[in-house]
């Protein structure tokens, strides 16, 4: 009978024989209640993991770096999906749905010391919007759509992907710089060019374009979605928390709460919790109250690559609820918005 410790003082995997069947007894700490608990499962369904993994322990802490192979490539396909419900004063509601697919990829070059010289493939992207029964897609993987008021947007998305742009990442998960935005530029001020004639609106849609997609843009992007371990490490069940703005006033931050749910079978799982707390504001009008509520909140889950570092998949549910209401004193009508929306990343992965 052969041990092999796999993840020491956290995990710990055992093979043992059973009517001639390989079984695997993981060991690790229960976040919830802190307890160590022991589960068996079929050998075969336990990850080989590296004897210097990317993500690894030292005294317990872990830490996250990359450990990414010269010639190979990395997905990064991100997919969010809104199912919006809109309630009138008479209770009369309008449900819509959204989607975008944002299909990329990393291939690494070279690695010189411990940066890695990669090539950001900008591969696809899809939209879709459904309301009153009716749905519109617009996909750079299909052809172009029959709708005068779609094939903008076609030819922007379809001018934006089929690209390439340089990037240099350090082991660490740093973006130190992405270049080769100019040609993706141009690309897309010829095809808009076929469509629009009129030059100021010709250059409103390229500022607006490089406004949304540059290289602070993109550099928050991937920090955002490939770091989340804290560099100090964190240990099994450990929680600490990140704040953002979700306006550009920076008045309303989102919170998003990160605990270090388990390490072990090849996988690093994080679960993220948080949002923005309920906040009513109110505005007077002689004897008419407009009052706005509004509050956010999320849950789920995000893995990485114990061997690797990179991100193998994220799935997050976020619930949005927003209450207008408009009061005399002695009556008051209320508008309801409530939006259900899933944020993935590398959506097929396991």
């Amino acid at each position: 009978m052969k041990n092999i410790v796999a993840l020491a003082l956290i995990s710990t995997i055992a093979l043992v024989s059973c009517n001639k069947k390989e079984t695997a007894k993981i060991t690790k700490v229960d976040p919830k209640t802190g307890k160590t608990i022991t589960v068996e499962v079929p050998a075969d369904s336990v990850a080989k993991v590296e004897e210097n993994p990317a993500i690894k322990d030292s005294a317990g802490i872990y830490k996250q770096t990359f450990k990414l192979e010269k010639g190979k490539t990395y997905p990064l396909t991100t997919y969010q999906r809104d199912t919006k419900t809109m309630t009138d004063p008479t209770g009369k509601t309008l449900n819509a749905t959204s989607e975008s697919t944002d299909e990329m990829s990393f291939t690494v070059n070279d690695i010189k010391g411990n940066v890695y010289d990669m090539t950001l493939n900008l591969i696809s992207k899809r939209n879709s919007q459904t309301s009153q029964g009716k749905t519109v897609v617009v996909d750079t993987k299909l052809p172009l759509p029959k709708e005068d008021d779609l094939k903008m947007i076609w030819n922007i998305n379809r001018a934006l992907t089929g690209n390439k742009l340089s990037m240099k990442m350090d082991t660490r998960g740093n973006v130190i710089s992405i270049t080769g935005f100019d040609p993706v530029y141009n690309k897309v001020a010829t095809s808009v060019g076929n469509i629009v004639k009129d030059k100021n609106q010709k250059e409103s849609i390229i500022a607006s374009l490089k406004e949304s997609f540059n290289e602070k843009v993109l550099k928050d992007q991937f920090n955002k979605n490939l770091t989340i371990i804290p560099r100090k490490g964190v240990k099994v069940g450990e929680k600490w928390t990140n704040s953002e703005n979700a306006d550009a006033q920076g008045k309303i931050k989102v919170t998003s709460n990160y605990v270090l749910k388990s390490v072990g079978n090849g996988i690093a799982e994080i679960g993220v919790t948080g949002g923005i707390p309920k906040k009513v504001e109110k505005q007077n009008q002689g004897e008419i109250t407009h009052s706005l509520s509004s509050e956010l909140s999320q849950n789920g889950t995000i893995k990485f690559d114990q061997n690797t570092g990179w991100i193998n998949n994220q799935n997050i549910s976020v619930k949005t609820t927003q209450i207008e209401t408009i009061s005399n004193g002695k009556e008051s009508q209320s508008m309801k918005s409530v939006s259900n929306s899933s944020v993935m990343v590398n959506p097929t992965a396991k």
